[in-house]
């Protein structure tokens, strides 16, 4: 069987003329990989660094002093302020404004030199145990060189008692540290990102693409009724995933759910709400099923990686920060977390919803402004 050259540049040329008239596929195709090289080259980061860190101090020795000025050069620790008591750091690490607040006691230097080994408490939200772990750890090395650095003339025999004082790490919400109390409330936010936003993406430009959308365009059908329309059935497919996902935390990973339903509850539906208006969005744009799925791809990319349910989101640099918090699977993997772990209630999930009813009324209306000009 022999092959024409004639027949084969034919067909070739006639796919590079297709690649450029299809200047949504092609340029997804170029932009994704460039995407996908930033992202990993310097956004994640699986050695958390600068993490926010709130101090207790009851004494203020040399070695205060010098302790505080060796975690404020560190880079692990970024010392926000310092706190009067447990019940202010409770609070504090609870609503996620903190991931650490070590406390000095009081005579801890002088409990020191006479050789009582005190201890230096740290508690830990551990909800993300491999960053409190690996904190807790640096931690122990920057007080014992703040120890060495004074351990000079009559204190000098401290330099050789690596144990001259113990670290005690209270792990809050995970004490056994278990990795899949922070993997699987994440991996919730992560499917209802994917099904919510890919399946109605398709849909919709698939009804295109059949001819049933130019149907329905000929009733007097208006811009709102046709998006809650199409998007309301797939709120019923979300709360179907929800109900098995919760099945397999429970009784497969043990996972507990220690908040109230309600603050949940809510926030399941704004950020399904939210997907579904992204999906809507994604139709509008897309000429055909495959731009729809490769948007929606694209999409998924940061939405996985920035969120913070892979990567610590406090170790990301300030930018890649800055788009996490467009995503609405970032706020709502927040919220999952913090009432299925921490008992959080309505009045700590309050800033993360704020941020997902924004975001769905900036994709309403340019869902809503794409659509109208889509039937102009």
């Amino acid at each position: 069987m022999s092959i024409s050259l004639s027949r084969f540049l034919a067909i070739l040329m006639k796919e590079f003329i297709q690649m450029r008239r299809d200047r949504m596929s092609f340029a997804l195709m170029i932009t994704i990989p460039i995407v996908q090289m930033l992202l990993f080259g310097f956004a994640i980061n699986s050695d958390p660094r600068h993490l926010p860190t709130l101090l207790e101090i009851h004494e203020s020795g040399p070695f205060t002093r010098r302790f505080l000025a060796t975690m404020e050069t560190s880079t692990y620790f970024d010392i926000q302020g310092t706190v009067a008591n447990a019940t202010q750091s409770d609070h504090i690490l609870k609503s996620g404004d903190a991931a650490f607040v070590v406390t000095i006691p009081q005579n801890f230097e002088r409990d020191i030199i006479r050789g009582d080994k005190p201890a230096l408490l740290v508690a830990a939200d551990a909800s993300d145990p491999a960053t409190s772990e690996a904190a807790t750890a640096a931690l122990t090395v920057l007080a014992q060189n703040s120890i060495n650095a004074l351990a000079i003339g009559p204190l000098a025999y401290l330099a050789s008692q690596p144990d001259a004082f113990s670290v005690i790490s209270h792990q809050r919400y995970n004490p056994a540290g278990r990795t899949s109390y922070n993997v699987v409330p994440g991996l919730l936010a992560v499917i209802l990102s994917v099904t919510m936003v890919m399946i109605t993406a398709i849909a919709i430009v698939r009804e295109s693409e059949r001819g049933t959308m130019e149907t329905l365009l000929a009733t007097p059908v208006r811009a709102p009724e046709v998006m809650l329309g199409k998007i309301m059935p797939y709120v019923l497919v979300g709360y179907v995933q929800t109900c098995v996902f919760f099945m397999l935390a429970f009784w497969v990973f043990e996972v507990p759910f220690v908040g109230s339903v309600w603050p949940f509850l809510l926030g399941l539906n704004l950020f399904m709400l939210v997907n579904l208006a992204l999906g809507f969005l994604f139709s509008t744009l897309a000429k055909n099923q495959m731009q729809a799925l490769q948007m929606s791809s694209f999409y998924m990319l940061p939405s996985i990686l920035l969120s913070g349910f892979m990567f610590p989101f406090t170790a990301m640099p300030d930018w890649a920060q800055i788009i996490g918090a467009a995503i609405p699977t970032t706020h709502f993997m927040r919220i999952i977390r913090d009432v299925m772990l921490k008992g959080a209630g309505l009045v700590d999930i309050i800033p993360d919803l704020r941020s997902l009813v924004i975001i769905l009324a900036i994709v309403t209306t340019l869902a809503m402004l794409r659509y109208k000009s889509t039937l102009d």
